[in-house]
């Protein structure tokens, strides 16, 4: 999908239902953030596929490791932006690490069943998912799970408000 909001709709339903394990900023921009690589080649006229390196499972691990850590200092902000879709979430380290794994893996298997220049295990060479589910379903797939995102979404906006969820990683019990 290059550089399509198609992936924030499975990101969301995910973020959503994994409220106390991941942040929920960190899975969106994790989420899309591997389409940057789609851009440069784009705009740069790289003669690279489109779908390189950081669209194979070792490169999307860089990147959430590094993301993790780009997004750690930005926590305030990010829960702050939240507060605003009427979520309250205190996310820690480990919040952010899951979010931006989950995040950049499922980019990586999604993409994987539509293009035929990724590598998704490199260094081993080739596409085991390449067209194994019609390219229509997948981007169907991600319609419906954005649409259910946003259906549970406003379900728990209008039972509970504000949403707040418990940090499963905190140090401290109740």
């Amino acid at each position: 999908m290059p550089f399509t909001p198609y992936h924030f709709g499975p990101m969301f339903l995910l973020g959503i239902l994994l409220l106390s394990f991941v942040d929920l900023s960190t899975i969106m921009i994790a989420g899309v953030i591997l389409d940057i690589e789609v851009i440069v080649v784009l705009v740069f006229n790289l003669s690279q596929p489109l779908h390189g390196f950081f669209h194979t499972y070792f490169g999307a691990t860089l990147v959430a490791i590094t993301l993790s850590i780009v997004l750690w200092p930005l926590r305030k902000f990010l829960n702050d932006i939240v507060i605003l879709l009427g979520i309250h979430q205190e996310s820690n380290y480990r919040m952010i690490l899951f979010g931006s794994l989950i995040g950049t893996e499922s980019h990586v298997f999604l993409d994987s069943f539509l293009y035929l220049e990724m590598n998704p295990f490199y260094p081993l060479l080739g596409n085991p998912f390449l067209d194994l589910i019609p390219s229509v379903m997948i981007y169907d797939l991600c319609i419906i799970t954005g649409i259910l995102g946003l259906v549970l979404y406003v379900i728990r906006i209008l039972y509970r408000k504000p949403i707040s969820f418990p940090n499963v990683w905190s140090e401290k019990r109740d």
